[in-house]
């Protein structure tokens, strides 16, 4: 019975905000990675997210051949659930797909890496980020993964740090923020082929 094959499977959520006016706002790094990612995998054309009422989720599924090992299955997610409530989400998805908290990678923007920057690491305090905190606070643990993508200002003593993350990126700070996307795309590509500790040591800001 093919029942027993084990199939490992990762869940890659992009954390943001649903709905175009957020569309390039800071805060939505995650959903703009996770676009670049997909993009990246699959030809325009074949690239279908679609809107998971009960998960509350825009979903992908792909699965991962690496050249090396077993294919596994990927699902690709942007919450529908707005950032604050991230965590709902991926309570919903982590429980619908039996999922480890181990086996879940979570992008998202961090305001205390410089712009451009980009640090993958295991666990942690959420750091003021409502999205992380929501999903510790749903999962019970930090045990997860994460992706944190730099958007931060240099010398920043923000007033109002919501105005800054649902702000867009301005001038100069678009190219590097097209880099960091891609860089973004190319380190959940690595570590699907070759692990995590080779996307650390490959992609992690020093």
């Amino acid at each position: 019975t093919n029942f027993l094959i084990s199939f490992t499977m990762k869940l890659i959520v992009g954390l943001g905000n649903p709905g175009d006016k957020y569309l390039k706002t800071r805060h939505n790094m995650g959903f703009m990675v996770m676009e670049q990612f997909l993009k990246d995998f699959e030809r325009v054309d074949k690239t279908e997210w679609v809107d998971d009422k009960k998960l509350k989720s825009d979903m992908a599924e792909i699965i991962w051949q690496p050249r090396h090992g077993q294919e596994e299955k990927v699902i690709l997610v942007k919450p529908k659930t707005y950032m604050n409530n991230s965590g709902l989400g991926v309570q919903l998805l982590t429980t619908y797909y039996k999922l480890l908290t181990t086996d879940i990678w979570i992008i998202h923007d961090d305001i205390d890496l410089p712009l451009g920057s980009m640090k993958i690491r295991f666990g942690g305090a959420a750091a003021g980020h409502h999205g992380v905190e929501s999903i510790m606070e749903k999962l019970g643990t930090d045990k997860f993964w994460r992706f944190r993508m730099g958007i931060g200002v240099e010398n920043h003593k923000l007033k109002n740090m919501d105005d800054f993350v649902l702000g867009e990126f301005r001038g100069r700070e678009r190219g590097k923020v097209k880099d960091l996307i891609k860089r973004g795309a190319k380190a959940i590509e690595m570590a699907l082929e070759e692990g995590l500790t080779a996307a650390m040591n490959r992609f992690n800001t020093k």
